[in-house]
């Protein structure tokens, strides 16, 4: 028995050596690089206004300083498994973390809008490349038994940093001006350039493989994502198909995404390797983490535009108030991980989906009182649910892979994730023009002339203000026009919490779907 225990004690220590304290700070440092990028998703917009009269621009040209950013980083994010290879994590990610800062720099010198999107373009372009490279690392240079650590860390990021954005967005906005949404930036970018330069050494460059790389496949994946993300972003806004650029968008995705997945499968080095989707566990992470998109973005949209629109709250208030769902997220992460080392992760992810499904059906009783300590439970319930899913999501998708098919498998996992929001996104402002419209109709039927309680509710208010010596009758029929138009938004918007609440259930009986992940292959394996 002693014997047996040497020899398994052996076993461990050569699969699991001690962690190289130079990789460990490269590490933390591309972690800081991915929270910085994905961060600037979020963090603008609460502050869209306070950019729109700094910069004289219009209401329809501001949504592109969120728009061009968008585009921009779903094109890099995918491409970035192809850069990584050929130029090595360390060209990759300090040359990365260099442009970031020099276009958030940028940014902030910009004087009007076309400057702007411009700058933003080019900052999401770069910032996309940081994000993959992260979790690539995680699970290649980090032995299994550091999982429970490891996977908790990057999991928070990706769901910290854009739920915190409006918030930091908020202060900084409040407290200095809309400059310092991206001066915050600098200091950091510098670090974190000169740390990852100095301290990555997880991989050697292939540069020969630059004599293959397929730049048509380049091109129209670029058509095909950056076309989708522009339909999605402003479609609900256009009409959808009843306007022009939307048509020609949806051409051009096509035509785009045609050429792009015929030549991922029939030249010799595609621009990105969907191979990663043979692998069972991992399609259906990604399908999982998709999905986790939309519930991600979603509520960090939902919610503020609810306390915007009914509250009445200004930017930093949005901020203080979102706030409860990123401490929830802080506090679960070492949980999370903790249990992902006892609990089998179907569970896990179980145990996440009914909570967040849990938070979204209390929503739907929303009315137009509920504040901060209504908002409580419901932001809790998300930030655990969020953490709970996230890791096990990770290590199903990732665990399992070997090494030599990470990088460009890691690319592909996070896209999902923001495809995920982007279609959600659409949907969920789709939901609220159609049913909004819909309840408005509805209720309007019963508050009219024929209705006692509508007339002396009428008369109740128009004698008020004939006291002060206005058009009493006029003003009484425009309050009840409100409050008709905000019962019918209210209602709506607990229809999409509905179908945010069936989704999510739905993802409880998906799991068994999954099998358990195996052992992962050493860091040695694959290459």
């Amino acid at each position: 028995m002693a014997a047996t225990a040497n020899m398994a004690g052996g076993n461990v220590a050569a699969i699991d050596p001690p962690m190289d304290r130079r990789r460990l700070i490269a590490f933390f440092a591309m972690v800081f690089g991915m929270f910085m990028s994905i961060l600037d998703i979020q963090i603008v917009s609460a502050s869209l206004a306070e950019i729109q009269a700094g910069l004289g621009a219009g209401s329809d040209e501001i949504a592109w300083v969120q728009t061009s950013y968008l585009i921009a980083e779903v094109i890099m994010i995918p491409l970035s498994g192809t850069l990584a290879r050929i130029l090595s994590t360390r060209v990759l990610f300090a040359t990365c973390a260099a442009g970031f800062t020099i276009s958030s720099a940028l940014c902030a010198t910009a004087t009007n809008i076309d400057q702007m999107i411009v700058y933003r373009c080019i900052q999401g372009f770069i910032g996309g490349g940081m994000i993959p490279s992260v979790f690539a690392a995680a699970f290649t240079i980090f032995p299994a038994s550091k999982r429970s650590v490891v996977s908790p860390i990057i999991g928070l990021v990706a769901t910290l940093a854009p739920t915190i954005g409006p918030t930091v967005g908020g202060y900084l906005s409040n407290a200095f001006s809309w400059h310092w949404l991206f001066l915050v930036n600098i200091i950091p970018g510098i670090i974190v350039t000169l740390v990852t330069w100095n301290f990555i050494d997880f991989d050697k460059p292939e540069l020969p493989l630059w004599k293959k790389f397929d730049w048509w496949g380049l091109l129209s994946m670029g058509v095909f994502l950056g076309s989708m993300e522009y339909i999605l972003e402003e479609g609900n806004n256009n009409d959808w198909f009843n306007d022009t650029h939307i048509v020609i968008g949806a051409v051009a995705m096509t035509i785009g995404g045609v050429v792009f997945f015929w030549r991922a499968f029939n030249v010799d080095f595609p621009v990105v390797d969907l191979k990663a989707f043979a692998d069972r566990n991992f399609s259906i992470g990604s399908l999982f983490s998709f999905v986790m998109g939309i519930g991600l973005y979603g509520l960090t949209y939902m919610y503020p535009l609810y306390l915007g629109r009914i509250r009445g709250y200004d930017a930093l208030m949005i901020g203080e108030t979102m706030f409860v769902s990123g401490m929830a997220m802080f506090f679960t992460a070492p949980v999370a991980g903790k249990l992902s080392t006892k609990l089998d992760p179907r569970v896990m992810m179980a145990i996440g989906f009914i909570s967040f499904g849990s938070g979204t059906w209390i929503m739907t009783s929303v009315t137009a009182d509920w504040d901060f300590y209504e908002l409580l439970i419901p932001q809790i319930l998300r930030g655990f649910g969020l953490m709970m899913c996230m890791v096990p999501i990770n290590n199903i998708a990732l665990g399992t892979l070997p090494p030599a098919r990470m990088k460009n498998a890691s690319g592909l996992f996070n896209l999902t994730r923001n495809l995920g929001g982007a279609v959600g996104l659409a949907v969920i402002n789709t939901l609220l023009s159609q049913r909004t419209d819909d309840h408005y109709v509805r209720i309007a039927e019963h508050v009219n002339y024929g209705n006692p309680a509508a007339l002396e509710w009428l008369n109740s208010v128009g004698a008020n203000y004939d006291s002060y010596g206005l058009d009493g009758a006029s003003v009484a029929v425009k309050k009840l026009v409100g409050v008709v138009s905000q019962q019918a938004w209210l209602q709506a918007f607990a229809d999409v919490f509905l179908a945010l609440t069936v989704l999510f259930s739905c993802l409880i009986f998906l799991t068994v779907l999954i099998k358990k992940p195996k052992a992962a292959p050493p860091p040695g394996a694959g290459h």
